[in-house]
């Protein structure tokens, strides 16, 4: 593999590096770089400026109105945009949903959903895991009953991230209780403002609130919103997770924070005379970490640039699990650094405008709320241990 960007790369890079240096709002980037919290307006706002440049879809080719970028490009918009400190894009619609329609929707729910996505005129949200069903989430018990041209579904979903700002929830529901349990399952998009829909607060270890409880009480969901087929739910939910867990790898987040990390240990005092980064233990941790980053790039262009147009196979579970404890690993060594000054902490400190009332840099309780909030990402999108069994079971071959 030749690992030198072409002259059309660079001039790519060179475009990203411009384009968002010239239209990154600064209170948007202020906040990403400071660990603040970024709030709806803030994602939609940044959403918006990259639709209106045409690259509001970096991944969706371009009959779908995406840019229709290689997989480098995607790769080096996701690294330059990481480093100066843009917000992730928001995957319920980009990465997740969206895939799933184009494959497997009827063109009216394509016309319909689609061009909607790349300017978030729709804020989507998850609803997959439920109390006992999640790692096993073939045995969910949230029902739909077909009764006339609704269906009437009920049923509790947990986890459901950001639903507090959702329009509409892409639900996977139970509709043949007699059948195997994965082939008893169905797609539905309901609508969030639905009568019976009630979202309810999980308050998180950083004290955030991006997680929630999402009840259905014989909420009325038309017949036309059923994804593809009834009962092949479990094919479009196993096709939306290969899409997911390749996005939880996170490399422009994990490019973001190496250089955090760096300057952490630059500013940071070793408690001998001296600065974290002088210490040769600390360097060679970061040098580890930084050799680990440059395996999971390559690890992602392999992957994506693999899978021939069919989308990510079960090789997405040992990306998922390589970026996640990355991200992870990255969090815990700016905790590190930050030592006990790192220890006092607060939720509101990470409100823009609070000033951190410690003795020690400001930045150091924001590496505390990054070690909390970076403990999720080995459950989400499927705990490490179910990415473990998959790979196990369809690229090893090993039966249980």
């Amino acid at each position: 593999m030749d690992l030198r960007f072409t002259a059309e790369e660079l001039a790519f890079r060179d475009e990203v590096r411009a384009f968002v240096r010239e239209h990154l709002p600064e209170d948007i980037r202020a906040k990403v770089l400071s660990h603040q919290r970024v709030e709806k307006d803030d994602y939609v706002r940044w959403h918006r400026i990259l639709n209106a440049k045409g690259w509001g879809a970096p991944k969706w080719p371009k009959e779908y109105g995406g840019t229709g970028w290689t997989t480098l490009q995607q790769l080096i918009f996701d690294i330059e945009t990481g480093l100066a400190g843009a917000p992730r894009l928001l995957p319920f619609g980009l990465t997740m949903i969206g895939p799933v329609l184009m494959k497997y929707a009827s063109p009216e729910m394509k016309a319909r959903f689609l061009p909607r996505i790349p300017n978030v005129d729709d804020f989507w949200c998850q609803g997959y895991s439920e109390p006992g069903s999640g790692s096993d989430l073939a045995s969910l018990k949230t029902r739909a009953v077909k009764k006339g041209d609704k269906y009437i579904v009920n049923g509790q979903k947990t986890w459901t991230t950001m639903a507090q700002f959702a329009d509409w929830i892409f639900c996977l529901v139970r509709t043949d209780p007699d059948a195997k349990p994965q082939e008893g399952i169905s797609m539905l998009l309901i609508d969030m403002k639905s009568p019976g829909v009630t979202v309810r607060p999980i308050v998180t270890l950083d004290g955030g609130h991006d997680v929630n409880e999402t009840w259905f009480e014989d909420v009325e969901v038309p017949l036309e919103n059923l994804v593809g087929e009834e009962n092949r739910g479990w094919t479009y939910a196993k096709y939306l997770l290969g899409h997911e867990r390749t996005g939880i790898a996170g490399l422009g987040h994990c490019y973001r924070e190496m250089r955090q990390l760096k300057h952490y240990a630059q500013l940071a005092d070793d408690g001998r005379g001296g600065k974290m980064i002088d210490d040769v233990r600390m360097r060679d941790k970061i040098a580890r970490l930084e050799m680990d980053l440059m395996a999971l790039e390559m690890l992602l262009l392999r992957v994506a640039s693999g899978d021939g147009g069919k989308g990510p196979g079960p090789e997405a579970s040992i990306v998922k699990i390589r970026g996640s404890e990355l991200q992870q690993d990255i969090a815990m060594l700016q905790h590190e650094v930050a030592g006990p000054h790192g220890w006092p902490y607060a939720p509101q400190w990470l409100e823009p405008g609070v000033e951190v009332p410690v003795d020690g840099p400001a930045w150091a309780p924001a590496a505390s709320s990054t070690y909390f909030d970076m403990r999720k990402t080995s459950i989400y999108g499927g705990a490490t241990e179910v990415q473990k069994n998959i790979i196990a079971k369809m690229i090893i071959g090993l039966q249980g």
